[in-house]
């Protein structure tokens, strides 16, 4: 009884899950573009101005100090948020101001948040195969027949995310970052093209952090996915990072490589502080 209530409370987030293919058109330009993006609460503009490009199977790196507008960034491109002003672009064709949550996860936006969800009663193997249940009500998700074509894609993405050893394990005896793992997982079940990944490594030990560098910086590229992480932790960023984007007050204050943005006395000032390797709260 209580896993059919775990996946009643899961299906409204499956109902954000992206198809198998998605429909975005990147042979004119990025695969996300934002302009001159603004929205206030209660007379506080948590984005201002803001303009953001993301390329075609490129990963990115957003920092700034808490309440730079890292979050409110990602509900917006995810639907979750309106802006005042500005446009938002997936691809060349798609306008994501015009569409509802489930419309822009159709098109093939994942979002991972920073607290793993997982459904810890059933296997990991359960897990993936029900992200890439097509029709998310509980009865058909639970009837549904496995077939070579679904197993094939969930033994892919469990090597993905090295976590083949342990297919028939329960999902609650995962450590903390094997269940950041496993989610990620999920999200790749359904081909995305962009994921947004948020502070991925909070909580994790040393070794997870490496391995979810690894996984991530597999994961972008060409033909792959573009892979947007919001991070806090310093040393995470300076070993994945090839562009980074340095938010604040709502606005974008610097981007570039992480030297060239480490070493920018404003990005210091407001975020970094003295030492840009020491992880910022």
């Amino acid at each position: 009884m209580n896993i059919l209530k775990s996946l009643a409370d899961r299906d409204r987030v499956f109902d954000f899950l992206v198809p198998v293919a998605s429909p975005v058109d990147v042979r004119h330009g990025p695969i996300l573009y934002l302009e001159d993006v603004s929205v206030s609460f209660d007379g506080f503009k948590a984005i201002n101005d803001l303009n953001l490009t993301i390329d075609d199977g490129e990963l990115r790196c957003i920092i700034g100090p808490n309440g730079a507008g890292k979050t409110t960034m990602m509900d917006i491109i995810t639907g979750k948020t309106r802006p005042d002003t500005g446009q938002v672009w997936f691809g060349s064709r798609h306008d994501l101001l015009t569409l509802n949550e489930p419309q822009i996860a159709s098109l093939g936006i994942g979002r991972k948040f920073q607290k793993p969800t997982v459904f810890e009663a059933l296997s990991v193997f359960e897990n993936l195969e029900l992200a890439m249940a097509a029709d998310k009500r509980i009865l058909p998700t639970l009837t549904a027949r496995l077939t070579g074509e679904i197993r094939d894609r969930i033994e892919e993405v469990l090597a993905t995310i090295g976590l083949t050893e342990l297919r028939y394990g329960p999902a609650g005896i995962l450590s903390h970052g094997q269940k950041q793992w496993l989610e990620i997982g999920m999200l790749l079940m359904q081909r995305p093209r962009l994921l947004l990944v948020d502070e991925p490594v909070a909580g994790m030990t040393e070794q997870e952090m490496e391995r979810t560098a690894e996984l991530l910086t597999g994961l972008a590229g060409k033909g792959k996915q573009s892979v947007v992480i919001v991070e806090h932790d310093m040393g995470f960023v300076r070993s994945i990072a090839r562009t980074v984007t340095v938010l604040h007050q709502g606005s974008v204050l610097a981007e570039g490589s992480m030297d060239k943005v480490s070493s920018d006395p404003r990005v210091v000032e407001v975020y970094l502080g003295a030492d840009p390797d020491v992880e910022a709260a």
